[in-house]
């Protein structure tokens, strides 16, 4: 009773073990995944990205070796997007064929062959990309031939790119194919293709040869799977593998037993055990100790068998303390936890960091949009503003000066009370043409200073015409002066020619002088018009209350139009009013800046 209590607390615990020892042994102990685990760890707590996408990665390569394919799957897929977000095609490219690859060993072909042809869409590559498209076509096709060629169509352009490591997986999937087709021969030799393009990968070379060890034991030439698997056991000897020898020695045992060796077999199996635990390989020791225990049953050998049983349980408190691989299993199992944690702690940073985004961006958005609203509100009264001040001075332009034409009409009635037909009719005339000038330009701010001089040339011919016996006038322009090219204000003049006729001139007993000169200096065109009337000072002693409101009036014209044209257009338009020279008559300087286009 107390050997077989034994045995049922055995199998109560071993459960356990297995959860923290591999299923298959294979050259990458746990501590290695271990490591990788807390490389994860680091780059997590330094909040680096891409750092974390790449230790994601070389721990899946880790735990793919281990044929832990699901967590490398997992693991993977958590290192896709942070490549996708930071847009790295070449690193999304082979993160999503690792991806595929883990699926196929997992047989999730679907997803297999949807992750093949995104890689084969990612990849810059046209070789790398008709790579993924062989593989996302092969999956599809369960014919074996048609298999083969994808196959074999891919390695000729891993070895061209010289991706030897990949080339050597192909033709083990290449042997795979000829297995499922019976044509064990070739599968043999792409199993030693694969052997030689890995010649730096001595624990991957050793698990060739055991494949072929497989397919020949398969084949029932059991002498030629025992002489390779002796071969293999002495290079993982001299490797140091001991995950391997104790592999291929179990495997050895099995090929003894199949030919009928079973004396071998046994002493193979003792030889395992006393390994196993040597070297505190647990579930390695249980398996060589069930082996034996099975052997010793079936020839009815119980005793022997619980000899066994007793000297495992003996064995193992010390096995399990020397067994590293359960230490190394519980600091994964713990860093994985922790590992956990820092995702979720990232995830709910990031979340804030979103959320704080969102809002400092809706509320840039939203001063931006008021900013621009602001800015449309300032621009259309800004535009109001100057429309009305166009406006305004359009008036003012306009203005057409009552005096003037009471003047002009009463001078035509005299002309005709006279009977002076012909002075008459070429009044009117000269009058019509005048007002046409005036009208054609009456919508512009700006003429040439051609046109002025011109409008100028028929107002004081008109006036002449009707105060021939009060002055004389002459109109100077520089030489140098281009007036068909310069702009000066339309009708800013005439109001003080005139003042000089009308207020100064015509108040003479003998013929004056009126004189209108053009003139450059620096960057102005200098207007001045002088007359040696009888001043302004003695002419406001000679005037009716109606000539000072209109000469007002004449005089705030011109003012307001002058602050306008300077809004408006940047202008530097100023006058000056004085006595003219010796004392007698009136000064009038006009300074427009020397302007050829008006914005």
């Amino acid at each position: 009773m107390p050997n077989r209590l034994k045995i049922v607390i055995l199998f109560l615990l071993f459960p356990l073990l297995m959860v923290a020892q591999d299923s298959i042994k294979t050259k990458v102990s746990e501590s290695s995944v271990s490591k990788k685990a807390k490389e994860v760890e680091e780059t997590l707590a330094k909040s680096n990205p891409e750092a974390t996408a790449d230790k994601y990665v070389e721990l899946a390569k880790e735990l793919e070796k281990k044929e832990a394919y699901a967590k490398a799957e997992d693991y993977l897929k958590r290192a896709l997007p942070i490549y996708q977000k930071q847009k790295n095609k070449e690193k999304i490219a082979s993160t999503t064929r690792f991806i595929a690859q883990i699926q196929e060993k997992q047989k999730k072909y679907k997803e297999a062959i949807s992750n093949y042809q995104s890689a084969s869409e990612e990849t810059i590559d046209a070789g790398y990309s008709r790579v993924n498209s062989n593989d996302a076509s092969r999956l599809q096709n369960s014919n074996p031939s048609v298999q083969s060629e994808y196959l074999e169509s891919n390695v000729k352009i891993l070895e061209k790119e010289g991706n030897l490591e990949a080339a050597a997986e192909v033709y083990k999937q290449k042997a795979v194919v000829d297995l499922k087709s019976e044509n064990k021969s070739r599968a043999i030799e792409n199993y030693e293709k694969a052997i030689a393009v890995s010649k730096d990968k001595p624990e991957e070379i050793l698990k060739l040869k055991s494949e072929i060890s497989k397919v020949y034991a398969s084949d029932n030439e059991v002498e030629k799977a025992i002489e390779i698997t002796k071969n293999t056991i002495s290079d993982a000897e001299k490797l140091g593998s001991i995950a391997q020898q104790i592999e291929q020695q179990q495997t050895l045992a099995s090929l003894y037993f199949q030919n009928k060796n079973d004396d071998k077999g046994v002493l193979v199996l003792e030889e395992t055990y006393r390994l196993a635990l040597k070297n505190g390989r647990t579930f390695d020791a249980k398996k060589a100790m069930l082996a034996l225990s099975d052997y010793y049953r079936k020839r009815g050998n119980e005793t022997k068998a619980i000899e066994l049983y007793d000297q495992f349980l003996n064995d193992f408190d010390r096995m399990v303390l020397a067994d590293s691989s359960l230490v190394d299993a519980k600091i994964f199992q713990v860093t994985e936890e922790k590992i956990k944690q820092l995702e979720k702690e990232r995830a709910l940073k990031d979340e804030l960091i979103t959320k704080k985004n969102k809002f400092n961006y809706v509320l840039i958005g939203s001063v931006i949009l008021m900013l621009i609203l602001l800015g449309l509100i300032a621009k259309a009264l800004f535009s109001i503003k100057t429309k009305n001040k166009k406006i305004a001075l359009q008036s003012l332009r306009r203005e057409m000066n009552p005096h003037f034409i009471f003047n002009s009409l009463n001078s035509v009635n005299q002309f005709i009370a006279q009977n002076k037909e012909l002075e008459a009719n070429k009044y009117l005339t000269s009058y019509s043409n005048l007002m046409r000038n005036m009208m054609e330009s009456s919508n512009k701010d700006f003429i040439t200073l051609t046109n002025e001089v011109e409008q100028i040339k028929k107002y004081l011919a008109l006036e002449h015409l009707r105060f021939q016996d009060k002055f004389n006038y002459e109109i100077t322009i520089d030489d140098k002066t281009e007036t068909d090219s310069i702009l000066v204000p339309n009708m800013l003049i005439q109001p003080h020619l005139e003042n000089a006729i009308w207020h100064g001139l015509r108040y003479r007993e003998t013929i004056g002088n009126l004189k209108v000169t053009f003139v450059e200096e620096n960057n102005f065109i200098k207007v001045s018009i002088v007359d040696d009337g009888i001043g302004f000072e003695k002419s406001k002693e000679l005037k009716t209350e109606n000539q000072k409101v209109h000469e007002s009036r004449g005089l705030n014209n011109v003012q307001e139009r002058i602050s306008l044209l300077n809004d408006l257009y940047h202008q530097q338009i100023s006058y000056t009013i004085s006595n003219g020279t010796d004392g007698v008559g009136t000064l009038v300087n006009l300074y427009f800046l020397k302007t050829t286009k008006i914005i």
